[in-house]
């Protein structure tokens, strides 16, 4: 099976514009991977939660440098604001192609600790979210299409104070492999990046120098990611080079093991 011309995936018409939905793509990872995929030729639905100046201003880089992209609002936990933002996609760009869900939620704490509305808040986003944003896109997307979701590094570093984050992460990366079964017919991937240490505004919140210098000491590289370089690998995974990894848990963290 040959790629088309234009760069889409095995099975996608040759000639559409790509559509891509990046829920947290207002900041951090999805921010970049909003701009990211821009570059790539998609137009890109930025989904966000609550900021709308930031989700604006990632609209805006994309437009400015060319590409088309617009801020839809939407909880991922909510299944009529995601169908919503999703319908968006369609009615402003004709349909779906790739799927990167980059909403998270972190919590740390000691399990002894552990407040449970804090589990609960935490859940709801880590997975229920990925669930509800997973079966709109088993819904949605087009043949030749890929779904992207995020899981953590953690679940196999296991860290202390991570107990309830690596919880709600291990189920995502469970759902990997059953969703990249069930839309194998339709010839849409599905994999999960786990991110290691990356300088997001969730992971330095709280963290002083000494701790970010401690973790970015354990990578062989000896340094922290940038949200840029995990953009990459989502832009991989999205593109048609990557199509043939499918069903996979993809830690991006510079050789922490």
């Amino acid at each position: 099976m040959s790629y088309s011309p234009d760069g889409a995936a095995p099975g996608t018409d040759a000639g559409r514009t790509r559509v891509a939905v990046v829920t947290g793509g207002s900041r951090g990872i999805g921010r970049e991977a909003v701009v990211r995929l821009a570059a790539d030729g998609f137009a890109v639905v930025v989904g966000y939660a609550g900021n709308r100046d930031l989700a604006e201003a990632a609209v805006k880089e994309v437009v400015a440098a060319g590409g088309r992209a617009v801020a839809v609002q939407a909880d991922v936990a909510d299944e009529e604001a995601v169908a919503a933002m999703f319908g968006t996609a369609e009615s402003e760009y004709g349909g779906v192609d790739v799927v990167v869900n980059a909403a998270g939620r972190m919590d740390l704490s000691p399990i002894a600790d552990l407040d449970l509305a804090v589990l609960d808040a935490l859940h709801r986003t880590n997975i229920r979210g990925t669930f509800v944003v997973a079966r709109q896109a088993a819904r949605t997307v087009r043949p030749g299409g890929a779904v992207i979701m995020f899981s953590t590094s953690q679940v196999g570093l296991a860290f202390p104070t991570y107990g309830a984050y690596v919880a709600s992460k291990g189920a995502v990366e469970a759902l990997t492999l059953v969703l990249a079964r069930e839309l194998g017919d339709r010839n849409i991937t599905v994999n999960t990046v786990a991110p290691g240490a990356t300088a997001t505004d969730m992971f330095l919140d709280g963290k002083d120098e000494k701790t970010i210098a401690r973790l970015a000491a354990q990578a062989p590289l000896k340094r922290i990611g940038t949200p840029a370089e995990v953009a990459e690998l989502v832009a991989f995974l999205a593109s048609p080079a990557g199509h043939w990894v499918n069903g996979q848990v993809v830690r991006a963290n510079g050789g922490i093991i």
